[in-house]
């Protein structure tokens, strides 16, 4: 399979957290990602313990402790940004790079930065496994997110799936006209040819895009298209749900209280 081909995160199955209400679950997992962002920084031992709670959902949802911590590594590159911190963020010196001095604040600061955004993305790769998007859209409506920011949302998902399908034509195309160049140092070319097809496809990609997402919004405007999203009411709550839902909340807030209270004996 192409390495730009895309596929729906969800995953069908049958577990508690499957069958519970998209909207307990949108509100269970803002609440854990807000609860993971507000740990002290310095309060190592809460993080095991959150990630505890998140495996312990993660094996009750049937997905594999292990797989969501290594699906959760999406966000580490991402905090590559904060590295500068060990080196700005006053403190105990540690070691000296040149110029350079990294310093023990820094190290605890990049530290708990990387932490909170791996356990982070495992809350919200943990919602998309478990959850269709469609659910999860009209969960977003019910909860009273304005219907434009959900039909944005609605829109720009699913317009990845053409831009993945239009970038895998291009590549095809590339392809079966670049099999064997004797100019261009055999088939692959050389660096030069290949950014300049790069640029190329690029553009085309773009136009070719904008061109489809026109078609598309032609043939939704001749179905009836009105800019509302369309869905079904969604049923009452249940106390069950709730419950359900509440359990991690209240685990991570007694962690939270837990790390607050270490914190503070510590300094």
């Amino acid at each position: 399979m192409n390495p730009l081909s895309l596929k729906e995160r969800f995953e069908g199955g049958q577990s508690l957290f499957h069958d519970l209400d998209p909207r307990i679950k949108v509100v269970m997992s803002l609440g854990l990602i807000l609860g993971i962002l507000l740990t002290p920084e310095g309060a190592f031992p809460a993080y095991p313990l959150i990630w505890a709670v998140l495996g312990s959902m993660a094996v009750v949802s049937r997905v594999g402790v292990w797989r969501l911590a290594r699906l959760g590594g999406i966000a580490l590159p991402f905090t590559l940004a904060a590295l500068t911190l060990i080196f700005t963020t006053p403190g105990q010196p540690l070691l000296r790079l040149g110029g350079l001095v990294i310093s023990d604040a820094g190290v605890v600061r990049f530290m708990g930065i990387a932490l909170r955004s791996w356990l982070a993305a495992q809350a919200a790769i943990l919602l998309s496994l478990t959850t269709p998007f469609t659910d999860l859209l009209w969960a977003l409506r019910s909860l009273r997110l304005p219907s434009t920011l959900v039909m944005i949302t609605a829109f720009m998902y699913r317009y990845l799936f053409t831009l993945g399908e239009e970038a895998e034509r291009l590549i095809r195309a590339r392809a079966s006209r670049s099999a064997s160049l004797p100019d261009q140092k055999g088939a692959g070319g050389s660096l030069w040819w290949r950014a300049r097809v790069a640029g190329g496809m690029v553009g085309s990609l773009f136009l070719r895009s904008y061109e489809r997402s026109e078609r598309v919004y032609a043939a939704m405007l001749s179905r009836g298209f009105d800019g509302e999203l369309r869905g079904y009411n969604p049923p009452p709550f249940q106390w069950r749900s709730v419950l359900v839902g509440a359990i991690p909340l209240l685990a991570v807030a007694l962690i939270q209280i837990m790390a607050f209270l270490w914190f503070r004996g510590v300094r």
